[in-house]
């Protein structure tokens, strides 16, 4: 059995290289924590208002003082800290659909970021390292 392998599955941890976030130092992890703890009672109060569509969910959460995340034409990073999208699409029946709900990322140093969304049924904040090709956003799987 492969170390970390959740099921030993042989090369687990090399075919989702992808899917586990990057190391943080002690304290960028303190930062992004300390990040996480600001955003969670402002998600707390969009659920138990039923607003977790993004638009509001991104408006709340720039009143405390993020800047949107913007990137160029060849996808470089042009500044700010927040991206907040849609919840993934997820296959329902015989198709795909978009749940209501918002996903947030929050970049907090090169090596931390706060990861969060909101939908109907619950919320979630937590902290991570980047993914190496998606961000603050864990990707979806590939196989």
């Amino acid at each position: 059995m492969e170390p970390g392998a959740h099921d030993g599955a042989p090369h687990y941890r090399e075919n989702n290289a992808g899917r586990q976030p990057r190391d943080m130092s002690p304290g960028s992890r303190t930062d992004a924590q300390r990040e996480a703890d600001r955003i969670a009672p402002v998600l707390r109060s969009l659920w138990k208002q039923g607003k977790w569509d993004p638009d509001s969910v991104r408006s709340a959460l720039l009143a405390l003082g993020y800047k949107e995340q913007r990137t160029g034409p060849k996808g470089e990073q042009l500044g700010g800290q927040l991206d907040v999208r849609s919840m993934e699409p997820r296959f329902k029946d015989d198709h795909y659909a978009t749940p209501p709900g918002a996903r947030i990322g929050l970049r907090v140093h090169q090596d931390a970021c706060v990861t969060a969304f909101v939908q109907k049924t619950n919320y979630q904040v937590r902290v991570n390292g980047p993914y190496l090709e998606s961000g603050c956003f864990e990707p979806p799987f590939a196989h």
